[in-house]
């Protein structure tokens, strides 16, 4: 991997940390996520324009994509509203890259070095540390712990998709754009079968935060995209859950909730252990 493509994998992550702070602090989750996905989609529209459409053989990662963004909005945003940020977002994100290596090693047959392997303890460790990070309560409250892994099931899925179909695409510019534009469409027209007068108001409410949030989400996923035709899939998928920490950093400082230590150690574990999966 370039330092090029290290260096804007971990701008990805900053960004993708701070976009999921504005759908926890802003509204009712499902409709923050909602709001970003729908500003994603217009953005999509000039890079569209601008790029044009990716080969006909990634469309079917296209739609295998929006398919699986679609689940992956609702159960983050179900996540979000049942647990903190703090507990939510490394495991959703942290337990992605163990999820993607055990695909690998299991289904795939593909061989993995000891360090490797060592590293996958060591993440899912963190993993576990985190929902206990709450004292006595070992696990997340109201069922979060549950979405979270479901997230983090969905993230390995549409990661696999999305960098082979980066790939097949010729143009991973015009494949993140289409992507983005199609993104925008399922999830609003659920939304506003289900909270219509809710999700108007907060359009009225929220739309600059909308817009930021918008941009730091297609920034992110663009990058990814791209970082995937560059170097190995594994590698970027990685690399870009050291949003982990940085959103733990977020939780404590920005919106203030307790970040206990056993939390503060499971989320380092799950970045040493992504670096070692890394090496």
């Amino acid at each position: 991997m370039t330092a090029l493509v290290f260096s804007l994998v971990l701008a990805a992550a900053i960004m993708h940390a701070s976009w999921n702070a504005l759908v926890k602090a802003r509204a009712e989750p499902l409709v923050a996520m909602t709001l970003l996905a729908l500003t994603g989609g217009l953005m999509g529209l000039p890079l569209l324009a601008t790029f044009g459409l990716p080969r006909p053989a990634a469309l079917s990662f296209i739609a295998a994509s929006v398919v699986l963004h679609l689940g992956y909005y609702l159960a983050l945003a179900e996540a979000y509203r049942r647990g903190e940020m703090s507990e939510v977002y490394p495991v959703a994100r942290g337990g992605a890259p163990l999820i993607t290596m055990l695909i690998a090693l299991i289904l795939i047959g593909e061989r993995i070095p000891g360090h490797a392997l060592a590293g996958v303890v060591l993440l899912a460790g963190g993993v576990l540390l985190i929902p206990a990070g709450r004292g006595k309560a070992l696990r997340m409250e109201g069922g979060a712990l549950g979405f979270a892994l479901l997230t983090a099931g969905i993230v390995a899925g549409y990661t696999l998709v999305d960098g082979m179909g980066g790939r097949a695409s010729g143009n991973p510019t015009g494949y993140a754009a289409l992507l983005f534009v199609l993104d925008a469409i399922p999830l609003p027209l659920v939304v506003l079968g289900i909270r219509g007068r809710v999700f108007v108001e907060a359009m009225r409410t929220y739309f600059v935060q909308a817009l930021l949030g918008g941009a730091l989400s297609v920034g992110a996923y663009w990058i990814a995209i791209w970082a995937m035709t560059k170097a190995p899939i594994p590698e970027v998928a990685a690399l870009r859950e050291t949003s982990v920490l940085i959103s733990a950093g977020i939780a404590s400082f920005a919106l203030k909730e307790r970040v206990r230590p056993l939390r503060w150690i499971g989320a380092t574990a799950i970045v040493v252990g992504m670096v070692m999966i890394r090496l």
